[in-house]
C-alpha cells in the first residue's frame, strides 16, 4: 500500500515540484538533483509525508533546503572568484517560457521562493508562510514585488500614439 501511494503521488507531482524548484533555484541540473533527493527522503519518510497538509509544499522546501545544505558545504570547499557570474548560464525547459525563468532567477531568492509555492504550487498565502518559516505578510508583500517585477520586465506596454 504505502508503495502503491508513494508511486501515485510521485507520479502525479514530480514535475509540479520540479518547476518550483526550478522556478526558485533557475539552474535545471541541479533542481533535478534536488527534487531526486526531496523524493527520496519523501520515500524514505512517507508515513510522516502522507499525513502533512502538502506531501507537494513539503517536497519543495526540502529540496530548496537540501540546496542550502550543500550551498553551505560547497562554500567551504570552493572559494568564488572574482566577478564569477554566480547566477550560471540563462535556463531553459520545454515546459516554461525561457523569458520567465529568466526573469525569476534575476529576483531575490525569497522572493523566488514565494513564487515557487504560490503560483507552482498553488498553495494559498497561509500555507506558503507556514512552509517557508514566515509570516503572511512577509508572504504577499514578496509576491506583491516580485510580480511588479516580473510584470516590468515580461510585460510591455504599447504606446500611444500622439493625438496632435
Amino acid at each position: 500500500m504505502k508503495q502503491l501511494e508513494f508511486k501515485e503521488f510521485y507520479g502525479a507531482d514530480r514535475d509540479v515540484c520540479l518547476r518550483a524548484v526550478l522556478a526558485s533555484v533557475g539552474d535545471r541540473q541541479l533542481a533535478e538533483d534536488l527534487v531526486a533527493e526531496a523524493f527520496t527522503r519523501a520515500w524514505t519518510g512517507w508515513a510522516k509525508v502522507s499525513r502533512h497538509p502538502s506531501p507537494r509544499a513539503w517536497v519543495v522546501r526540502t529540496a530548496l533546503n537540501t540546496r542550502v545544505t550543500w550551498w553551505r558545504r560547497r562554500r567551504r570547499e570552493v572559494a568564488l572568484a572574482e566577478g564569477l557570474d554566480v547566477h550560471g548560464p540563462p535556463v531553459t525547459d520545454a515546459a516554461l517560457d525561457p523569458s520567465l525563468l529568466n526573469a525569476l532567477r534575476r529576483l531575490p531568492q525569497r522572493q523566488r521562493e514565494v513564487v515557487a509555492f504560490r503560483v507552482f504550487l498553488d498553495l494559498d498565502t497561509a500555507g506558503t508562510a507556514k512552509a517557508l518559516g514566515i509570516a503572511p505578510g512577509t508572504v504577499t508583500a514578496h509576491l506583491a514585488r516580485a510580480v511588479a517585477t516580473l510584470r516590468g520586465e515580461l510585460v510591455s506596454v504599447p504606446q500611444q500614439e500622439d493625438p496632435s
